[in-house]
Formats: C-alpha cells, sequence, structure tokens
C-alpha cells in the first residue's frame, strides 16, 4: 500500500475513533441541543443569558441557598443546558456537590464530570472552564487529569497572559511548581501586571525571572512541555 493510501487510511481511522468518542459522551452526558441556546457564557452573559439568569440563577442558587423555580440542582441544571460553559454555574455546581458529597447533585440531570465534558464540547477552546475543571479534578485527587486539561488550556492560552496566569495558579494548587513557573513567566513577559504567583513561588523557591531575550515561541514551547508532562505516566 502507498504512503498516500496509508495516510488516508490513518486520517479516516482518526475521524471514526473521534467520531466514536463523540457519540459514546453523547450517549453518557447527553447531546448539547437545548430549546434555548446553547449559548456560549463569554460573549452571551450580557445578551441572551441575562434572561435565564433571572430567572435560574439568582444570587440565592449561585449561594446554594434556594432555588428560583423550583430546587437548586434544577436551577443549575437548566443554566448548564443553555450555557454549557457558564463559568459561574460551573463553580457552583461543584460546590452542591462538595456540600451534598455526590459526584451527581440533586435535581441535576447528570453527573459533575458530565457537566464538564459538555462544557469541553460545546467550546473546547475555552480556557476557564478547563481550569475550573482542573481545581475540580484536583481536588478529587485525579491530578493526573487536572494536568491534562491545564495542558490543553495552556495550548489554547496563546499569547492571552491572563489565562496563562491563571493556569498558573491552578498548577500550583496541584504543587507542579515547574509548570506554574513556565505559566507565571509567560504572563510576566505579556506585561501582565499580578505578582501574586511570582511571589507564591519565591515562597517555595521556585521562582526565576524569564530570560530578558525570551522569544516569541515562548508559549508554544510552554504548551508543549506541559502536553509532554501531562502524557508522562
Amino acid at each position: 500500500m502507498s504512503a498516500a493510501r496509508l495516510l488516508l487510511l490513518a486520517g479516516l481511522l482518526q475521524l471514526a475513533g473521534h467520531a466514536a468518542a463523540q457519540q459514546q459522551a453523547e450517549n453518557a452526558c447527553g447531546g448539547l441541543e437545548s430549546a434555548y441556546g446553547p449559548y456560549d457564557y463569554r460573549v452571551e452573559r450580557n445578551g441572551h443569558l441575562r434572561i435565564v439568569e433571572r430567572f435560574h440563577f439568582s444570587a440565592a442558587v449561585e449561594a446554594l441557598i434556594h432555588g428560583d423555580s423550583g430546587d437548586i440542582g434544577g436551577d443549575l441544571n437548566y443554566v448548564l443546558m443553555t450555557s454549557p460553559n457558564h463559568h459561574r454555574a460551573l463553580m457552583a455546581t461543584v460546590r452542591f456537590g462538595e456540600r451534598t458529597k455526590t459526584p451527581q447533585p440533586p435535581g441535576m440531570k447528570y453527573t459533575i464530570d458530565c457537566y464538564f465534558d459538555r462544557a469541553i464540547r460545546f467550546q473546547p477552546d475555552d480556557t476557564v472552564v478547563r481550569e475550573i475543571y482542573a481545581q475540580y479534578l484536583g481536588k478529587g485527587g485525579r491530578v493526573k487529569e487536572a494536568k491534562e486539561e491545564l495542558a490543553v488550556a495552556s495550548s489554547y492560552a496563546k499569547d492571552n497572559p491572563l489565562s496563562h496566569y491563571n493556569i498558573g495558579l491552578v498548577y500550583f494548587d496541584l504543587k507542579d511548581y515547574d509548570q506554574a513557573l513556565a505559566q507565571g513567566q509567560l504572563a510576566m513577559q505579556e506585561g501582565y501586571p499580578r505578582t501574586e504567583l511570582r511571589d507564591m513561588l519565591k515562597g517555595v523557591g521556585k521562582w526565576r525571572d524569564p530570560p530578558a531575550n525570551a522569544g516569541a515561541d515562548a508559549a508554544s514551547a510552554a504548551a508543549s512541555s506541559a502536553l509532554a508532562a501531562s502524557a508522562a505516566p
């Protein structure tokens, strides 16, 4: 078989594998179709999602005090069906799971993992979703999975200093100081002014100033390093 045919076959197999994985995820965690939406939280939080938050995501729901249209879980589920990557609703869902000590909080249609799966399928490049998920995974002792999410988030962050800074903070919580340093240096190189991550790394003796002649490929190199580290056993 020719090299061209082998490449074509490999590509078809990869597409088939992706389609099978997508179908498996939909079977377990449901499709993304919604009667209203789905809407990207990053661009619709002040648009279509305002009415959803008005009736289903009041301060009382977010604080897990009481529901707006019924129970807390039902309201959180409605918000996440309408906007799978709704950052604040995902964080509230994680806290709800911690409070109720269950991976599928009362009144919610799916497990917490499923809501993150849906958010990532909906907007794979949403780095905040992956940061929140990595925090959740890390608290649950699933450190390798957490680092995998951060590695992907780093690759999507590109030259966004805030994203790299926040990814670094999560790496620090996971005690992966090398990757926290790499992300903190990237944020500094891009002019991000906050110094908490630098100070935290200094406190554990892990901070180093970035090289003065750091090139434009630093973000790509850091992302590649993070991906390699997350793949390590």
